[in-house]
């Protein structure tokens, strides 16, 4: 499955995930657009590339709603009237978004951090599972399945794994702009309306952090995101807002 939508441009490069110069962080309170959250990463990417802007992390919920990536299957779509739909130029198939879960859309650019798609999606797989290991939960990946997954398999009992965070990014020029979900407490029923990523096996599944028993917060969970991005990208600082 596709996860990453690129538009490249080859005018140079430099080595590693973390660059230079800190780049902005900024959450937003309460119910964010999808359409407008949409233009404002339009605009920042474009501002980036061009050197009129600083990087930007955007940490935010959106109300409810599907968005269909570039790979997206109307087949995946279970309840098109359930929620809004959203195409999306990211990479991927069908996710949803909602309240109680964090989204984090990364502006970074690569030009100056090694211009390495793979290596950056990967740093942003690294990110997660760290985020994910300081509240005790131990993420992994899996071969042929984008995100990050919780083994909740029981010994002696059939599989179970269920997927905790997803990554659906493009890059842009270089500039990188989506990006993941954090499921803290959203309302998994919601998640029925589509086939998540494409992914139907039997004993694959959705859950998130206090659906795993632990009554974390959007605080904690913001921190636990911030700390662990520091640590592979590089210093962040506080912004304002996303514009």
């Amino acid at each position: 499955m596709v996860l990453v939508s690129t538009t490249l441009r080859d005018d140079g490069a430099a080595g590693g995930l973390r660059a230079a110069e800190a780049a902005e962080w900024a959450i937003s309170p309460g119910l964010t657009d999808y359409d407008a959250a949409v233009a404002v990463m339009e605009r920042r990417a474009a501002a980036i590339h061009a050197g009129e802007a600083p990087e930007l992390v955007w940490l935010l919920e959106h109300p409810p709603l599907y968005t269909a990536g570039t790979s997206a299957k109307m087949t995946d779509l279970r309840a098109p009237d359930r929620f809004p739909v959203y195409k999306s130029a990211r990479g991927g198939q069908f996710t949803y978004h909602g309240p109680g879960q964090r989204v984090a859309y990364v502006m970074l650019d690569l030009s100056r951090r090694g211009r390495d798609v793979r290596q950056f999606v990967r740093g942003l797989e690294d990110w997660l599972i760290t985020s994910l290991s300081e509240f005790g939960v131990i993420g992994e990946r899996r071969d042929g399945r984008v995100g990050v997954w919780v083994d909740r398999t029981r010994p002696g009992a059939a599989l179970r794994e269920d997927k905790i965070a997803a990554i659906g990014v493009r890059i842009r020029r270089w500039v990188s702009f989506h990006g993941i979900s954090l499921n803290v407490e959203p309302d998994l029923s919601h998640f029925s309306g589509i086939t998540p990523c494409g992914v139907s096996d039997p004993g694959l599944g959705v859950t998130s952090l206090v659906d795993l028993g632990l009554p974390v917060t959007m605080v904690d969970a913001d921190t636990a995101l911030r700390r662990s991005f520091e640590a592979i990208f590089g210093p962040t600082v506080d912004a304002g807002g996303p514009a």
